[in-house]
């Protein structure tokens, strides 16, 4: 039996299912080992398709899959886009190639596939195997690009990837390059680099995960739906432009993952895979099935072997040309069955095992894990939300091998209850179990909200809490009982996640949440007037002294500080220590050493509040979001030491001062509680 399945009694009923399963991952792994020697041989087409500069010969070569195609021409800038003047001839299996004279084509050259269908239609197309785009900013139209550096860019000192993350843990900071600058237009790598890296950095984030990096027609999808999944977007730089950002992440010690988009590609003709040699199943499911039903996107078919190859060579090409640590790998949910994940309820054997699954999809992520931990320090992240059993199994004990899931559940409570209850109305025992409603060896990267709740349409935890006060009241001279609710709320359920829903995982934050960012994204579009006014970040308001938005950012950066000291990768489940519903009061422990007191009380404060700690010992506050330095009323002061004494029952309690909506850690000393061992 699997280790996966024998760890987990619940399975055992499944056993034939998941043991099916994962042999059809071991025969498509030994053929693939067989064929190609390795799944790292078999993930380098991208070497082999599009077009390249063949040192040994001198000459250009190109080649493409296009199996159905009757005729095909490459036509651009180098024959004044003639289109019969350059035809490919047909290689087998479906394969088409032609090569050119070294000082025929060349450096920014833009080039297109000319061809005839399997219709009959002549049409035009961007190469699947398509490195590099440029966008003709009248026509809108997408061309391909020749990138070829007259100066190699040098990668020595940067091939072996940062190991931050070697037993630690990820504290991700999520970011989207076009809309990290305070300008009103597009940013670009380089200027994230300079401007953005060193504050991830310095507020302690380890990892820094980059959205919309493959190019995709509309800007406003957030890179979602990807039309070339081999070129960086031009829209923000070049090729180098990317390499120096990677570069500059890993100088500053940052872990760097790229927000990978496999799950579908964008329906457009012209510019990307779909109907590329006039078929509609070349990349994608045939008919209905290869078309999603709520994306208007199409649908990988993840059973076919020049599928898994396209894809698989696209990660290795992300690892190896750009050097990138990891992958998030988005709507991983939608991949795995059938029916996207649009449907009422998970949780049965038939979700999890019946005829919804797409086992093909299954084995075509199994296969991208090992590839991508062929290097032991790369991690990978799924956004899955339906739980299904093995995610984060490795792959040689029947799963699919992921690191981490994101806990997707933690953002949609934390929006419910702040959109249906008052706060006299939060259930303490509900949010306990709430960050604490998962499965222990499934390692999830925790996090309140994300660039899902930072678009228009949805709102900000910021937002929610304190909405258009946060353009009139928040200089620090002013009083405003919305404004203070709000930043009491927004450091406490920060704190409250990253302390339960991080341990033994990690944590996300969307960049400009740290400090409350006042405003949603909306992408330039016609509906605004193509402005960039909301798809920017304005750290200015951060780093003013004279708002309240840099004391929030102090908390945030003050809490991974903490965190990263404990380190809640490696902690076990959090020990409840007190639960009070009338008081709002929760109390619990992390490693025995830190004591995290909640108190989400409206306005009820208690001196000399008694609370049990795991050790008896001395005491020091370690973290209070009360202090006025992180925009609190600063109720706690003097030193701030505790000595527990023994209760009753003989075990050990401290007296605190229970401050309304505030959280307050207390970290014992270890030295003292030897002394006190008796009170234990």
């Amino acid at each position: 039996m699997l280790p996966f399945i024998e760890n987990d009694p619940w399975l055992h009923p499944v056993a034939d299912k998941i043991e099916r399963r994962y042999n059809d991952y071991v025969n498509t792994r030994k053929w693939l080992e067989k064929e190609y020697e390795s799944i790292y041989n078999f993930a380098n087409v991208y070497k082999y398709y599009g077009l390249h500069f063949d040192d040994s010969d001198n000459r250009w070569v190109f080649r493409e899959w296009l199996p159905n195609a009757k005729s095909v021409f490459l036509t651009g800038d180098f024959n004044t886009w003639d289109y019969s003047s350059h035809p490919l001839h047909r290689l087998d299996n479906g394969d088409w190639e032609i090569t050119l004279d070294k000082d025929e084509i060349k450096h920014g050259d833009r080039y297109k596939l000319y061809l005839r269908d399997a219709t009959g239609a002549w049409t035009t197309h961007l190469p699947a195997y398509t490195f590099y785009t440029e966008q003709d900013q009248k026509s809108k139209d997408f061309s391909a690009k020749v990138y070829h550096s007259v100066k190699p860019f040098a990668w020595s000192k940067y091939r072996k990837p940062v190991k931050t993350l070697q037993g630690q843990t990820p504290f991700i900071y999520e970011a989207h390059i076009g809309m990290a600058q305070e300008k009103e237009g597009i940013g670009t790598y380089r200027e994230f680099a300079d401007n953005v890296l060193p504050r991830i950095s310095n507020l302690g984030y380890n990892t820094v995960q980059i959205m919309g990096i493959a190019e995709h027609p509309y800007y406003g999808s957030f890179g979602y739906h990807v039309s070339n999944f081999y070129a960086p977007s031009s829209r923000f730089g070049t090729p180098d432009d990317l390499r120096y950002l990677v570069k500059e992440a890993h100088r500053l010690g940052l872990t760097v993952l790229l927000d990978l988009v496999h799950a579908h590609f964008v329906e457009n003709v012209n510019e990307g895979l779909n109907k590329l040699d006039g078929s509609d199943n070349l990349y994608n499911y045939q008919g209905a099935a290869g078309t999603h039903p709520h994306w208007g996107s199409k649908i990988f078919d993840y059973g076919k072997n020049q599928v898994r190859q396209f894809l698989l060579s696209n990660i290795r090409y992300w690892m190896e040309e750009f050097c990138f640590d990891g992958f998030r790998f988005d709507g991983v949910t939608s991949m795995i069955y059938f029916h996207r994940g649009y449907i009422d309820y998970f949780g049965t054997y038939e979700n999890y095992f019946g005829d919804g699954v797409d086992n093909n999809a299954l084995i075509y992520l199994a296969l991208a894990n090992d590839l991508v931990h062929e290097e032991k320090h790369r991690i990978t992240i799924a956004e899955e939300v339906s739980g299904m059993p093995g995610i984060t199994v490795a792959t040689q004990d029947g799963g699919t091998g992921f690191d981490y899931r994101l806990s997707m559940g933690i953002p949609d409570f934390w929006i419910k209850i702040i959109k249906e209850r008052s706060d006299e109305n939060w259930v303490m025992s509900e949010l306990w179990h709430v960050l604490n409603d998962r499965i222990w060896n499934v390692p999830q990267i925790a996090y309140c909200e994300s660039h899902d709740q930072a678009l228009v349409g949805d709102k900000t935890l910021a937002f929610r809490l304190m909405d258009a006060n946060m353009y009139t009241a928040m200089n620090i001279e002013n009083s405003n009982a919305i404004v203070e609710r709000g930043m009491a709320l927004h450091k406490m359920i920060r704190l409250f996640t990253l302390a339960l829903g991080s341990n033994g995982g990690g944590y996300l934050n969307f960049m400009g949440n740290e400090f409350g960012h006042p405003e949603w994204i909306d992408f330039p579009r016609e509906g605004n007037g193509w402005s960039c006014r909301y798809a920017r970040r304005q750290w200015s308001l951060a780093d003013n002294p004279l708002l309240r938005y840099g004391l929030l950012q102090e908390f945030d950066k003050a809490m991974i500080a903490l965190a990263e000291e404990y380190n809640p990768r490696v902690m076990g489940f959090p020990r409840l220590l007190f639960l009070n519903e009338q008081d709002k009061t929760i109390a619990f422990s992390v490693d025995e050493s830190y004591v995290f007191v909640f108190n989400w009380h409206t306005s009820s404060s208690k001196p000399d509040y008694a609370i049990p700690v795991p050790r008896a010992g001395k005491y020091s506050i370690v973290l209070n979001s009360d202090n006025k330095e992180f925009g609190g009323f600063g109720r706690i002061t003097g030193k701030n030491e505790y000595f527990s004494f023994p209760a009753s029952d003989n075990s050990a309690q401290l007296k605190i001062y229970n401050i309304n909506r505030a959280a307050v850690v207390y970290k014992l000393d270890v030295q003292i509680f030897a002394k006190m061992e008796k009170y234990a």
